[in-house]
């Protein structure tokens, strides 16, 4: 039964012409399927319909070949041919009662248009915002026009699609009214530039354009980023950003606003709490009649309410946390707020899209094979046999194993050797920034907690003869991975230091508090967060920190989860001295000191630093001792009645945390499954061709 506190996030919310059965608002959000993977796209956008929420949005959606950004996997409807798969979105939402939801998008110097080779458009000559050595042509009067007629033409293909909420998109400094409406790309000097009135007027005339083709039909949605984050130089939320909602105040059906760009939108935890874009948004409500729609990565419904109540906004806009638990709002409906799965802002989802593949969440490995592999974030199949299952490691991956095997009703033994669960969560998630991350162990605990067929023993390592012992049918070796401190990695294809030398620091180690009392170099070849953390704990304790990277930035896979910017200048912040495209050549010990050569990536002159102590994060290796001694002792399984033996997760090959949390759900869901090694284990979206009627030669 629903909690009476969370009453108001059930009330239903007028969109123009058609309304919503409640406050929680799905924004539009990046996924990696788009066109490419229209089936993929509707049944993960339908799952979250049938969890509750009443508005599900699309990504953004191309209208022209004029402003396409592959090999990006974003939605099409550049023509009545992509109707059938957009249908497909559409009809998956309106079967739970929901809104469907379009974010129309003309980006104009923000896509190189690769794959249309046609010139991009801008409101003035400027350089396209990726790398690609190409400019952006200043739009002229006639380009304005096709523009709004594409935008108008691919509304109303999106009304015969079936979408209830059609969006004039102005945020991110991705949709062109927004490059229109800033001073920093807007050097026009007719009408659609100089004053705000000017740069605002593609936007007004775009939503205009809509309402008058849709408006009876469709709600009308304006995305505005009323905030740019770049001071004076671009739109602030306490000058222009105001402004324009109060030039346009009535115009749409709902305003969604947020901040610009993607990265600041979607800050990770590392960097924003809960909640960081309300002052930002405070001052939208007061300037218009209609409803209001923000985000700021929401988990907890009392926060959702207080930004009800208080007036902020109308609806709870949310995207990464409607990826980690799609069932949010129903849980919240019924009275199972504890089983929310609360997103951590680790932005792993992001990385789907940046790499142009199905988007992936560290807490709901579900995320993206909601039809390719028929999985749901909440029903799982009942257990098909009788056997009892033995699982050695709390870490991500066994206990995400633990809690899937369990909901399926097997009896599970869970074994962890030191008495706190969670394993490499439990040190990593108390590095500056990244306490959300215990989330994934938090979750998982409490599911366990109440399952009377699953047991935990803490404190019990488990050897090979340990485990035959047990009489378990099947086996799974979850114990992790170790971090190595001889340098071997990438750039290092061999160990670079003795294991025995004097003052380098093991990272595992590190990870358990070590101090160093001297200059410190953190020799980062792993390039994600983990060096950057630890660099940042080591110069708040005062120690004098040194951090060198093959690489040409810090941390530098983090660009894919976009907060490798924030990481570098925290790190300058305080002081830390950065040197990139430098990789270990030799190090000597001397006089209590290492004499640490390091070379140029390019083949340019060595540099040599003294430093107390030295900290290689290079890459890990399996804790796999207990995986291969059962490997060796096969001949004695039967008489022990083990039918199986698997390692997964790190123990099987260090990965991510989302990526072992998703080998531990797989393995419980192919668990008592027919081996499916020699065949493709999910379905794939093929494009049906003509076969010729000519036989080969």
């Amino acid at each position: 039964m629903r909690d009476p506190r969370y009453d108001i996030l059930f009330e239903p919310v007028r969109i123009g012409p058609v309304t919503a059965k409640n406050r929680f608002y799905q924004v539009p959000h990046c996924n990696g399927m788009g066109h490419a993977y229209p089936q993929t796209l509707a049944r993960m956008r339908g799952v979250k319909a049938e969890g509750g929420w009443a508005v599900v949005c699309t990504e953004e959606v191309e209208i022209s070949p004029h402003s396409e950004i592959a090999p990006h996997k974003e939605g099409r409807l550049w023509d009545e041919r992509d109707i059938p798969a957009l249908r497909l979105m559409t009809d998956a939402v309106h079967e739970h009662g929901a809104l469907a939801g379009i974010e129309l998008m003309f980006n104009g110097y923000a896509t190189p248009n690769r794959y249309s080779r046609e010139v991009p458009i801008a409101p003035s000559h400027l350089p396209v915002s990726c790398s690609d050595p190409l400019q952006a042509r200043q739009a002229s009067k006639r380009d304005i026009a096709n523009v709004r007629r594409w935008h108008r033409n691919a509304a109303l293909r999106a009304r015969d699609a079936g979408f209830d909420l059609i969006y004039v998109y102005a945020g991110h400094d991705l949709g062109m009214p927004m490059h229109f409406l800033s001073r920093r790309t807007n050097r026009r000097s007719d009408e659609y530039g100089g004053s705000l009135e000017n740069r605002a007027r593609l936007l007004r005339e775009l939503i205009e354009d809509t309402k008058e083709a849709v408006g009876d039909r469709c709600g009308v949605v304006v995305r505005l980023a009323v905030d740019q984050l770049l001071g004076p130089d671009g739109i602030t939320a306490a000058s222009e950003g105001q402004e324009v909602i109060a030039m346009l105040a009535e115009l749409p059906d709902l305003w969604d606003v947020n901040i610009a760009d993607w990265s600041n939108d979607s800050q990770t935890a590392r960097f924003a709490e809960e909640g960081y874009q309300e002052r930002y948004i405070a001052q939208v409500k007061r300037l218009t009649s209609k409803p209001v729609v923000g985000v700021g990565r929401y988990t907890s419904p009392d926060a959702m309410v207080r930004v009800i109540k208080s007036g902020l906004m109308d609806m709870i806009g949310a995207a990464r946390p409607s990826i980690a638990d799609p069932f949010l709002p129903h849980k919240i409906d019924s009275g199972k707020v504890d089983d929310i799965r609360e997103c951590i802002g680790c932005n792993i989802c992001v990385t789907g899209d940046n790499q142009c593949v199905p988007i992936r969440c560290t807490q709901n490995p579900t995320m993206g094979e909601e039809w390719r592999r028929d999985w749901h974030p909440e029903r799982i199949a009942p257990k098909a046999s009788e056997r009892s299952v033995l699982v050695i490691g709390a870490g991500p991956a066994g206990l995400e194993l633990t809690r899937a095997l369990g909901q399926r009703g097997y009896e599970v033994m869970l074994c962890e050797a030191s008495e706190t669960v969670g394993g490499r969560l439990v040190l990593e998630s108390r590095l500056p920034g990244l306490s959300s991350w215990h989330r994934v162990v938090d979750y998982r605990m409490q599911q366990i907690n109440r399952m009377p067929n699953v047991q935990l023993l803490r404190g019990s390592p488990v050897s090979g003869e340990d485990a035959l012992a047990f009489g378990a049918s099947a086996v799974f070796v979850a114990t992790g991975s170790r971090w190595r401190c001889d340098g071997l990695g990438r750039s290092h294809r061999k160990p670079l230091l003795a294991t025995d030398l004097v003052g380098v620091i093991d990272p595992n180690q590190a990870l358990a508090g070590h101090t160093a009392s001297g200059p410190l170099l953190i020799y980062d070849d792993d390039h994600y967060y983990l060096a950057g953390a630890l660099a940042e704990r080591y110069a708040r304790e005062g120690v004098e920190v040194h951090y060198v990277t093959p690489a040409a930035k810090v941390s530098e896979w983090t660009e894919q989860t976009m907060e490798q910017a924030r990481i570098q200048f925290r790190l300058i912040e305080l002081g830390v001295q950065i040197h990139c495209n430098r990789r270990l050549e030799s190090v000597i010990a001397q006089d209590g000191r290492l004499q640490i050569s390091l070379a140029c990536t390019y083949g340019g002159p060595a540099r040599q630093i003294d430093v107390a102590n030295l900290l290689p994060v290079t890459m890990r290796d399996p804790v796999d001792e207990v995986y291969q001694q059962l490997q060796q002792a096969e001949a004695e399984w039967a008489d022990a009645g083990v039918h199986s033996v698997n390692a997964l997760g790190d123990a099987w090959a260090p990965a991510t945390v989302a990526a072992a949390v998703y080998a531990g759900h797989r393995a419980a869901r192919d668990f008592d499954q027919p081996d499916v090694a020699d065949v493709v284990g999910f379905k794939r979206e093929l494009v049906e061709l003509p076969i010729s009627g000519n036989a080969p030669g």
